[in-house]
């Protein structure tokens, strides 16, 4: 695994010296777009349309556009000045809070922090007292010019970072436009709701469930390169439940023969509006 930040958590006093790993890593089927003549990866100039040249990489600069049309221009210089006070190479931690205080939409991406030494003192002290406490420690982290806040918590016996959004950085949901405001229901159609979500409601086990699409296309690339065949399958139909109570019912009756099952996979099912 490759590291890729090396710095200190900073507890109180106390520094202890970690590495960074990322988490997580995408497993997305990556195409490049290629000539259809001959096969050749297309490559991507950077043109000014004013000057009409190829722009090299020495005289390309950072600018920030104010209003539409007009810049201003950041240098190196400009970025430092600003770094002053900063300590880019310490994981501070600020407050330590519960977890479940936390909504899950403030978390961006996932890193492993590891000691760098073999011994990791220190880092196994934060980790204990993190594990008896039940408590998270909220941090800062400054990584390429961009300083994050972050939730420091134990993961098995690792200490993981997550770092997580500023309360400006998440769009209030007062944005979104047609949310009901009534949050009157049907009595029944609730009961019904309440049972679906029980007969589906199972301890959370990550690894039954599985990327469907990014299987189907490595299969289908496996097959070009094989020179196979490839066959259309035809969409499965889609069911007109007009009813907001039928589908509910089908919903419930479905959900129990296919409860205890491992596969996730369920038939989709689409509301219409009833006409009179």
């Amino acid at each position: 695994m490759h590291t890729m930040w090396k710095g200190s958590i900073s507890f109180g006093l106390v520094n202890i010296p970690i590495k960074m790993f990322a988490a997580t890593e995408n497993k997305d089927v990556r195409f490049r777009y290629i000539h259809k003549e001959c096969n050749t990866p297309i490559k991507y100039k950077k043109i000014c349309p004013t000057c009409n040249k190829e722009v090299a990489e020495e005289e390309i600069v950072k600018g920030f556009e104010y209003e539409p049309g007009h810049f201003v221009v950041i240098n190196n210089e400009d970025l430092d000045s600003i770094k002053n006070g900063i300590n880019a190479k310490s994981i501070e931690i600020i407050d330590f809070v519960n977890l479940s205080e936390i909504d899950p939409i403030y978390f961006n991406k996932t890193y492993y922090l590891a000691p760098q030494d073999v011994v990791g003192k220190a880092y196994k002290l934060l980790r204990k007292a993190m594990e008896e406490t039940g408590k998270i420690a909220i941090a800062t982290i400054t990584i390429r010019n961009k300083q994050s806040l972050a939730a420091l918590r134990v993961y098995e016996n690792v200490l993981v970072m997550e770092t997580i959004f500023y309360p400006d950085e998440v769009r209030p949901i007062s944005q979104i436009p047609g949310l009901p405001e009534d949050e009157n229901v049907e009595e029944k159609e609730l009961n019904i709701a309440n049972q679906l979500i029980d007969n589906l409601t199972a301890e959370f086990n990550p690894t039954k469930y599985k990327d469907d699409y990014r299987e189907a296309m490595v299969e289908l690339i496996n097959k070009k390169i094989a020179g196979k065949e490839i066959k259309v399958t035809k969409e499965a139909p889609e069911r007109n439940v007009i009813d907001l109570m039928e589908a509910l019912q089908a919903s419930l009756k479905e959900s129990k023969t296919q409860k205890g099952k491992p596969s996730t996979k369920k038939k989709k099912t689409t509301t219409k509006k009833q006409t009179s």
